[in-house]
């Protein structure tokens, strides 16, 4: 595993972890503090995905990934599903997309790898991995559930 598989990969473990704990999927009411850490690392991690990684594959290969048009049809889906005050439906629906996300970014064919392949050395990995980690955060806009969110998923 290269770095940038193994820094992302663990991201979408303390990603998992962090959704777990906002919803215990006993009955008991999500925990918001949790969730709304959850949600700004989300956020952030898809920006790593979109400004970083698809972007230096695009550039490195002359065209973008395969899995990139999937990929952002399905930041899109996660994305609103984050706009609403999270419930259990919210949060099982976040379970299920990223468990038909993130099996396309993992493993040995995975995006990641990928992207570690396209890199000329380790040293070269290593730094996208620090642009990874020194992309600054996006602000989450405040929840909303008026009348214009379309619940529809």
């Amino acid at each position: 595993m290269g770095p940038i598989e193994a820094f992302m990969t663990a991201d979408h473990a303390e990603l998992d972890a962090l959704l777990a704990r906002a919803d215990a999927r006993d009955g008991s009411p999500i925990q918001l503090e949790p969730f709304e850490e959850f949600r700004r690392r989300l956020l952030k991690h898809i920006a790593m995905e979109e400004k970083v990684l698809l972007r230096f594959a695009r550039d490195r290969q002359g065209e973008p990934l395969k899995e990139a048009g999937r990929l952002r049809v399905d930041h899109g889906k996660i994305a609103k599903l984050l706009v609403p005050t999270p419930t259990p439906e919210i949060c099982a629906s976040l379970r299920a997309v990223l468990a038909e996300h993130n099996p396309l970014e993992e493993g040995e064919r995975g995006v990641y790898a990928q992207c570690d392949a396209l890199t000329k050395e380790e040293a070269e990995a290593k730094a996208i991995v620090q642009q990874l980690r020194e992309l600054p955060d996006v602000p989450p806009a405040p929840h909303y559930d008026g009348p214009l969110l379309n619940r529809s998923r």
